[in-house]
């Protein structure tokens, strides 16, 4: 039997630690020269699984099971040595020398032309879905709202006919007994081949390594079943993967949220929402959730809002608290699911907003610029030209926002200002061309004062929105010390303006401030509807 040399073995070995490679699985504490966790092969309260930095093993006290790096990965990952040896070998950037073909190579070599298989369908599919024939997928496609980008990030396609696939392996070279051991195909009573998706949308699966490993097809019409997947197979442990984890990853985010199924991954993606998985199907697995405890940093459960989503929920907590992992759960209500809740409530109408918002502060500057301009002192002007460097910061995080949503310069310039964005900045700079400093201020102030407010009392409802992966930042900013104290400086240097002002003053300021605050309110209620 072929093996790898000692050497080979031993430079894998001494190139992965086995304290950081456990470390990805397990929560380790150090105890003495040791660590300590909780073991991820048996079920424990008390820590007795033991890892030695020095002898470079594991061994856990409970149910005895023990051994090198390799060992752990292999049965923590349920792979194969040889699996094993290449994954450590390119975590450590090792190339490993080629094996040659033999006995023990048949399941090897088999389960690389699997791969092979899944990664060519999964393109063929892809590329189908643009043919002139794929009428109903693509009109299923549009009525979601998916995108070229979102379409391509998951390599959404469309099967065929009756054997389309099984013919198009066979000109790729695949023989009988690897297209059978894909489980792409199966043999009819005839003793022919048949597809095993027909005429569906498909959703390939990806591990972590971006390795096609099986697929999900939905119907495009009211036929049942309405989801069929590929069965467990060479390849494939369906517990053992997420939908949607290697898309995930790459938005390297500290949170993600796991829902139930594909489509939900994806509408939320399409929606701005990165870092969102998919357990495929309602009863999270041990095996996903040490997936989750060594990709993140928290998991929010969002399954859906019936039974079998919360039962789902208190089975997930269960599971990923003796795992170690920071959990949240997402309270949906209104919707029945994070994607209902999305398309009916938002980041669309966020989208809207920040777009919107983003041309109200070049208008918004430009009244502090003539506030500048008319300023009867030096610190009144200061002021003035402070809140521009402010509004810098504020253009800064609804830039960044405009790169969530991957909206275009072009997107940018072609918008226009609504009518109630318009008409609000109208009056703005009407009342600082045509008034005072103190006039200016009282304008100003209502958009000012009122974000504060608002980002304030959201922290209040909540303490842990300033820490939300999509709102964060614009919650964090509003509601920080550094913005209010410039409103502060701006209400104290009114005060000062207006120490003298008659009552008849005073009333006008106010009506310039009540005027400004229904615009305000006009702003908000127009970014809700996404009226024009």
């Amino acid at each position: 039997m072929f093996r790898y040399s000692d050497e080979v073995i031993e430079e894998v070995k001494s190139s992965n630690d086995i304290v950081d490679v456990i470390s990805q699985y397990v929560t380790l504490k150090r105890s003495g020269r040791n660590f300590f966790g909780l073991c991820p092969f048996h079920k424990e309260k008390s820590p007795s699984f033991s890892v030695s930095p020095d002898k470079q093993i594991f061994h856990c006290f409970g149910c005895g099971v023990g051994g090198n790096v390799i060992h752990f990965v292999s049965k923590i990952e349920n792979i194969s040595f040889m699996e094993t040896m290449e994954m450590l070998a390119n975590r450590a950037g090792i190339t490993l020398p080629t094996l040659n073909n033999n006995e023990d190579d048949k399941t090897l070599h088999l389960k690389s032309r699997v791969y092979e298989i899944n990664a060519a369908v999964a393109e063929f599919y892809h590329e189908n879905l643009y043919k002139p024939t794929s009428k109903l997928a693509q009109e299923y496609v549009k009525k979601r709202r998916l995108d070229n980008k979102t379409l391509k990030a998951f390599s959404i396609g469309y099967s065929g006919n009756y054997d389309d696939t099984y013919k198009f392996l066979k000109d790729k070279g695949f023989t009988d007994e690897e297209i059978l051991a894909s489980c792409l195909v199966s043999r009819g009573k005839n003793g022919g081949f048949i597809d095993k998706f027909r005429n569906r949308l498909m959703f390939p699966i990806k591990d972590v390594r971006d390795r096609v490993i099986a697929f999900g097809g939905r119907v495009l019409d009211d036929s049942k079943p309405k989801y069929i997947n590929s069965p467990e197979n060479i390849v494939y442990s369906k517990g053992r993967h997420l939908f949607g984890l290697n898309v995930a990853k790459k938005s390297d985010c500290k949170k993600i949220l796991i829902v139930e199924g594909y489509m939900d991954t994806i509408s939320l993606y399409q929606r701005g929402i990165t870092n969102v998985v998919a357990s495929l199907g309602t009863a999270l697995t041990e095996a996903q959730g040490r997936l989750l405890r060594r990709s993140c940093e928290q998991v929010i459960l969002g399954y859906d809002a019936d039974g079998a989503g919360q039962a789902a929920i208190i089975r997930g907590m269960d599971i990923l608290q003796d795992l170690g992992c920071d959990i949240r759960v997402l309270q949906i209500q209104g919707a029945k699911d994070p994607d209902e809740f999305v398309v009916k409530y938002g980041p669309d109408k966020f989208k809207y907003y920040i777009m919107q918002d983003y041309l109200y502060l070049k208008e918004y500057a430009k009244v502090f610029a003539i506030g500048v301009a008319k300023a009867k002192t030096l610190e009144t002007a200061n002021l003035f030209a402070k809140y521009i460097a402010v509004m810098n910061g504020e253009l800064d995080v609804h830039s960044g926002y405009m790169g969530k949503f991957n909206v275009s310069q072009e997107e940018i310039d072609d918008m226009k200002p609504s009518l109630d964005n318009l008409s609000y900045t109208s009056y703005m700079l009407r009342v600082a061309y045509e008034e005072g400093e103190a006039e200016i201020l009282a304008a100003i102030l209502s958009c000012a004062y009122s974000y504060e407010v608002i980002a304030k009392k959201i922290v209040e409802n909540n303490p842990n929105s300033i820490n939300d992966e999509f709102y964060g930042d614009w919650i964090k900013g509003y509601a920080s010390n550094e913005y209010a104290s410039g409103n502060i400086i701006l209400i104290e240097t009114m005060n000062q303006l207006t120490k003298d002002y008659t009552e008849k003053q005073i009333q006008h300021l106010i009506d310039i401030f009540v005027v400004c605050s229904r615009y305000e309110l006009a702003f908000w209620q127009m970014s809700w509807d996404k009226s024009c």
